[in-house]
């Protein structure tokens, strides 16, 4: 039997909140329709601004989930 293998994907995520609270919809949301999410990884923070004040706070994270395969 090989050793486990993993998936990484980039998904974004936002808040109007807060950076954290971006990242954790991220996470939140990814784990519904991905089985054996394992990692997120913060790759870049950044914000939108809109008539200079801040309307959303966006987390790019990297996603990683186990990979599974079926025996033949």
């Amino acid at each position: 039997m090989p050793g486990s293998i993993y998936k990484i994907i980039q998904l974004v995520g936002t808040s109007p909140v807060s950076w954290e609270e971006a990242a954790k919809n991220v996470a939140e949301t990814a784990s519904k329709s991905l089985k054996d999410l394992r990692i997120g990884e913060v790759t870049k923070l950044d914000m939108k601004i809109e008539d200079g004040k801040v309307t959303a706070y966006r987390a790019r994270l990297n996603v990683s989930f186990k990979y599974h395969y079926e025996d033949k």
